[in-house]
């Protein structure tokens, strides 16, 4: 497992494509989570639209916004499938598009600041308020400068040794984690995560089953009221449309503030990463 060094952003297509209009621990990459554009450029991109970007469309390049290209050429910031931004550039005669990276005589990427202010820091804001309202349990300090979201099943063995190296984090306040419960493991696991979500006090609970995974954890419960089950839904509906197979799932936001995620039991030197410095 490596560390994603940013889910929401990356090569888009191994090789720039020219496209001539005539007229347990396994994840992919987020699912649809469109952002809204700033209004400047919602009304820029259509105004004077060019209709060779609906022969990208139909491929899944959604437009979100436009932005300066050199060149004579016209930039879009967009989303691939949904899931990765990406730049357009539109030749000026309006008759054909390149998807792809358009590098200047510095070895720069043109459209990389455009693509974080009109895609990835919106699908972040977006990503983080859906994690903000799904049901999860919190453990560590509730002012801790450092938040990180993890989807977690109650049998999960991986889940449970992210949370054994989380503690040093955890324990000194410097993080704190919250653990979005699924049930996907075993059987038992939607009963144990609502034992966990309906109990008085579920970190409490949380804690109580990771003391004691190694004699099988908590008792699941008798039974699963309607509210936990409608509860638990949404976070499975939640995991899998960020892109997450199996759990940990693990997001959390870097310095620019854009959501980056890990699927699985981070290693090595990715551990820092997501929960930042030791000390």
């Amino acid at each position: 497992m490596s560390l994603k060094s940013s889910p929401l952003l990356g090569s888009v297509l191994a090789v720039s494509v020219l496209l001539a209009v005539a007229g347990c621990s396994q994840a992919q990459q987020p699912a649809k989570t469109a952002a809204q554009p700033a209004a400047a450029s919602t009304a820029k991109a259509g105004a004077n639209r060019p209709a060779v970007l609906q022969g990208i469309e139909k491929h899944g390049f959604e437009v979100m916004g436009e932005f300066d290209a050199p060149g004579g050429l016209r930039g879009f910031a967009g989303l691939v499938g949904g899931q990765q931004p990406a730049a357009a550039y539109v030749t000026a005669d309006g008759k054909n598009v390149m998807v792809g990276t358009l590098f200047n005589e510095k070895g720069e990427d043109i459209g990389a600041a455009p693509l974080e202010k009109l895609v990835e820091k919106p699908m972040s804001d977006k990503i983080w308020n859906k994690l903000d309202a799904s049901a999860w349990v919190r453990d560590g300090r509730a002012d801790a400068p450092r938040v990180v979201y993890t989807f977690s099943d109650a049998n999960c063995p991986y889940c449970h040794r992210f949370w054994e190296a989380a503690r040093p984090w955890v324990d000194s306040g410097k993080v704190q984690l919250r653990h979005v419960m699924v049930g996907v493991i075993r059987e038992d696991s939607p009963a144990k995560a609502a034992a966990i979500l309906g109990a008085p006090n579920p970190s409490a609970v949380f804690l109580q089953n990771e003391h004691e995974f190694s004699k099988g954890g908590i008792k699941p419960a008798a039974k699963i009221t309607p509210e936990l089950a409608n509860k638990l839904d949404a976070n499975h509906v939640l995991m899998v449309e960020l892109g997450f197979q199996g759990t940990p799932g693990i997001l959390f936001r870097d310095a620019e503030g854009i959501v980056q995620r890990v699927s699985g039991m981070p290693q090595g030197e990715d551990m820092e990463k997501v929960m930042g410095a030791v000390r």
